[in-house]
């Protein structure tokens, strides 16, 4: 027995790495990215400290430190010791390092004009030439200079500024990192945004639509209809309906779009009529949202059939005699008979489809993308094109698992109901019969 649990466990282990993996590393890392700022410009490794006119900026405006940000933004000129030290490593005439040294130690300069004066009034009188070079080795200037470190940073904020405070020094690393760092604004953000009420509404609307009117009603409909049905002509039947899911998403979203297209199918009917061509799907919000609907609802719809129709098969055909010798109707036997022993298909189908279409993608990606305008634009689609492909070009990896984190706690409620709605804990009940 031991040895045979040990095979089990043996036999198991691949597919127990493959979950951790491929399935819950992945949830892992999303609730891990959803409390960082990660996106294009810092990316998911360690950044450095860069001194852009913008960092200057949020210096200012943020940490209100603007003259602060002035200061390190504008040219700064130096005489210290490490100029000196450059000049030397230059082959400068060690009389002008001198004169620098015991006339001008510690001197600071706004402009690179004063200082330049300053050198030229020296008692070796450089050439321009020479002054150039002079000036470069002590420019001390942030501006778009970029750190490995804070501590570089502050050695350099203070080679201008010695008397930074302690305040100022972490403002200043703050406002310059361009790597990541943790934080909750991506759920502030989330929560204030106009997007988000609309993207959830039509998201809302989206899997109600598709769910209630194709995944669930139109595939129940497909069940008992084929159930009805003589045995070949049924498998016939549900074989045609089990193409849309079988199909290459690429191209059964391409004859839909050659439906609708500007000379597609229904322009070239429709022309004879003296309706002007259009582009059926994205001509308005209300076709884009029915083309969309009726995309998702047909692949959803024949796998809910394949389910019910099964689930159907397996009830005694001695219900159904025993039915009809007493008269009852066809409607009657559907509502006494197959739905009352769907309860558990329904249960799957409901949950199983309102989560798959929470994390629908492909159908709407390639027929609307999210238009005409964004009025199709669903929430995984929302993030697809926040995360991973914009217009901007700014791929927001923080905030896009900041909306995956939302979708997925979405799916564990919209679960929890299901789950009550449908009497679950009586469902897994074991018959009386058996007690």
């Amino acid at each position: 027995m031991d040895s045979s649990r040990g095979l089990g466990v043996l036999l198991l282990l691949p597919a127990l790495v493959l979950v951790v993996l491929f399935f819950l590393m992945p949830v892992v890392l999303t609730g891990v990215f959803a409390f960082t700022n990660m996106n294009t410009a810092t990316g998911i490794s360690g950044g450095a400290h860069q001194v852009s006119p913008g960092a200057l900026r949020v210096l200012g405006e943020r940490y209100e430190m603007g003259e602060l940000a002035e200061r390190l933004g504008q040219p700064t000129y130096v005489v210290d010791e490490r100029g000196l030290a450059a000049l030397e490593e230059m082959g400068i005439a060690s009389g002008i390092v001198a004169s620098l040294r015991r006339s001008h130690m510690d001197e600071s300069f706004t402009s690179r004009r004063e200082f330049e004066r300053v050198i030229r009034a020296l008692p070796d009188r450089p050439d321009t030439r020479t002054v150039k070079r002079i000036s470069d080795a002590f420019s001390r200037s942030l501006a778009n200079a970029r750190f490995a470190s804070s501590g570089a940073l502050v050695a350099a904020a203070e080679a201008i500024d010695p008397d930074l405070t302690a305040e100022e020094k972490e403002a200043l690393a703050a406002a310059t990192y361009t790597g990541w760092s943790w934080t909750t604004d991506n759920f502030r953000r989330l929560s204030s945004s106009r997007d988000t009420t609309r993207v959830f509404f039509n998201t809302l609307f989206f899997v109600a639509m598709t769910l209630v009117f194709f995944n669930i009603g139109y595939a129940m409909f497909l069940a008992i209809a084929t159930h009805y049905m003589p045995e070949r002509p049924a498998g016939i039947f549900r074989i045609i309906w089990f193409l849309p899911r079988i199909s290459p998403v690429v191209i059964y979203v391409l004859l839909w779009k050659w439906v609708a297209w500007d000379t597609g199918f229904l322009n070239a009917v429709l022309s004879d009529f003296g309706v002007r061509p259009r582009n059926w799907m994205l001509d308005s919000a209300t076709q884009a949202w029915f083309f969309v609907i009726m995309i998702n609802g047909f692949v959803g719809a024949s796998m809910g059939m394949l389910i019910f129709a099964s689930a159907i098969k397996a009830i005694p055909e001695t219900h159904f005699h025993a039915a009809s010798v007493d008269g009852a109707y066809r409607w009657q036997q559907i509502r006494h008979i197959i739905l009352p022993q769907l309860k558990w298909p329904i249960l799957f189908v409901t949950c199983y489809q309102t989560l798959s279409l929470l994390t629908s993608i492909e159908q709407t990606l390639l027929a609307t993308d999210g238009g005409p305008g964004g009025a199709t634009e669903i929430w995984s689609l929302w993030i697809y094109h926040t995360a991973l492909n914009n217009y901007a070009g700014n791929l927001q990896y923080g905030y896009g698992a900041a909306m995956a984190l939302v979708l997925v706690v979405i799916g564990i409620v919209l679960s929890l109901i299901y789950l009550r709605l449908f009497n679950y804990n009586a469902l897994i009940t074991r018959p009386r019969i058996e007690l």
